[in-house]
């Protein structure tokens, strides 16, 4: 599992190492990790170009460090000093000392780079790249060296994942004891690259729960449901669907897909499209409704392609069970009774769907996914999985992480995709799951699916994603 703390828990645990540590150990170890990822990344350091791109405090001493480390190895490094009055004096007259020079022209150097640090800004950096930073930034990037983010992308927000003004694209990024909740989360990580951590022994001093965490193959192997001797269809829970209309059979048909690959023992589909599911799945159960009529379920998915049938969802949020409410399930929500209700209840909106409900522009939600869903969760005391180019799981409880999902792919933007993730997801809410796992395996399984069926032929459907489903779960379960 990757884990991210935010800016401040970093900050304290790096004050009770330094102070255990001899002056200057701490920076030494970054320096040491971060030249030597560089080093991986060029291959041949001897005769390599190196520009640092330095500024001020820590972040560029590590920079002028690991240049130093370079320099000594036989590349030819120059620093660029953005703030050369305040550049990082011991790191400098190391950098120095070992061979390194001062660019008197940034972009002349820049243009013959191999490999570009950016050490421009740290972790506690916000509002984007100043002014003066901005064009050698863009000639960095434009130079065709391989560019390593020190620690964090220089213009991005450490804790937030949103980036306020221009900011550098990295191809990889080496950060530090920990992951920062930006680097998992976008606008921000797609300015990361490849992400690689350095152990420098903050592990100890920081909080055993971080703000942000990802969960990886052996995470989700460890929650997903296993069928044990004694199972039958019913012990292993049944969930109900109610989704589709006239207008839109098809989400009945999917959300059913992606429910019967999510570990419930049977689906109950409640609705007017009971043809049509029972002609691509037999083993579905069907009942034209209402839910309260329908039978015993663990577990209720509401909204997909529903319309706008406000009794049924009613009536599902007053069932004693765990509900997922999407799409139009959203539409028709009553908050009121929502934060009524006795049994979990999750709700998995897309950006535009979570704007509706917060009240906000769309944009505002996309460029602040993880104050978005966090404020979501609060609000309706709800877990809350917010859809996206990174998505998010969060609980109303405030003392857990928030789970970004890391598996997530552009394929997965076509219609139909979310009805095959309820499915899902609800399908693990009636195996027993959790409302947090339930969701972070859901769409974990969902990505990796769509990855699959992407490696066969591009562009997929959300149908395609769903009979993938089964080689996904594989994948986890019986890793290589």
């Amino acid at each position: 599992m990757r884990t991210a703390h935010r800016v401040e828990k970093v900050r304290a645990a790096e004050a009770e190492l330094m102070a255990r540590l001899p002056d200057g150990a701490l920076m030494a170890r970054a320096a040491a990790g971060l030249a030597a990822a560089c080093a991986d990344l060029l291959g041949r350091v001897y005769g390599a170009r190196v520009v640092l791109l330095v500024g001020s405090g820590d972040n560029g001493g590590d920079t002028l460090w690991a240049g130093a480390r370079l320099a000594r190895r036989g590349a030819a490094v120059h620093a660029v000093l953005l703030a050369p009055d305040r550049a990082h004096a011991a790191g400098l007259a190391a950098f120095q000392a070992a061979g390194g020079r001062v660019a008197d022209d940034p972009f002349a150097v820049l243009s013959g780079a191999d490999l570009v640090l950016d050490g421009i800004t740290g972790i506690g950096g916000t509002g984007g790249l100043r002014p003066a930073a901005v064009p050698v930034a863009r000639a960095a990037r434009g130079s065709g060296a391989v560019v390593v983010a020190v620690d964090l992308p220089s213009g991005v927000e450490a804790d937030s994942g949103e980036v306020r003004g221009e900011a550098l694209r990295a191809d990889a990024t080496v950060t530090f004891g920990t992951d920062k909740p930006g680097l998992l989360i976008d606008p921000a990580r797609e300015h990361a690259g490849t992400v690689r951590l350095v152990d420098i022994g903050l592990g100890p001093h920081l909080p055993s729960v971080p703000d942000v965490e990802s969960l990886q193959h052996p995470d989700v192997a460890v929650l997903l449901p296993e069928p044990s001797g004694e199972s039958d269809k019913y012990r292993r829970g049944v969930v109900g669907v109610a989704a589709g209309s006239a207008r839109y059979p098809g989400a009945a048909v999917l959300t059913v897909a992606g429910a019967l690959r999510g570990g419930a023992g049977a689906v109950r589909y409640v609705g007017p499209e009971g043809a049509a599911v029972v002609a691509r799945f037999p083993e579905a159960l069907v009942h034209a409704g209402p839910p309260v009529k329908a039978g015993r379920v663990q577990a209720w998915v509401v909204g997909p392609g529903l319309g706008d049938d406000e009794d049924t969802v009613g009536q599902v949020l007053a069932s004693d069970v765990p509900v997922l409410v999407d799409a139009d399930g959203l539409r028709l929500l009553d908050p009121d009774a929502v934060r009524a209700r006795t049994a979990p209840t999750l709700l998995t909106p897309h950006a535009g769907e979570a704007a509706a409900l917060l009240g906000r522009d769309r944009a505002e939600v996309e460029a602040g996914r993880l104050d978005a869903v966090r404020e979501l969760s609060a609000r309706y005391g709800a877990t809350v999985l917010l859809k996206g180019s990174t998505t998010l799981i969060a609980a109303p409880d405030p003392r857990l992480p928030v789970r970004a999902d890391p598996m997530g792919t552009p394929w997965l933007a076509t219609a139909g995709s979310g009805d095959v993730l309820s499915g899902l997801a609800g399908s693990l809410l009636a195996a027993g799951l959790p409302p947090l796992d339930a969701a972070s395996c859901a769409a974990y399984l969902h990505g990796l699916a769509a990855r699959r069926a992407a490696a066969v032929s591009t562009p997929i459907t959300s149908y395609e994603v769903a009979d993938a489903l089964g080689a996904a779960w594989r994948d986890i379960r019986t890793p290589d």
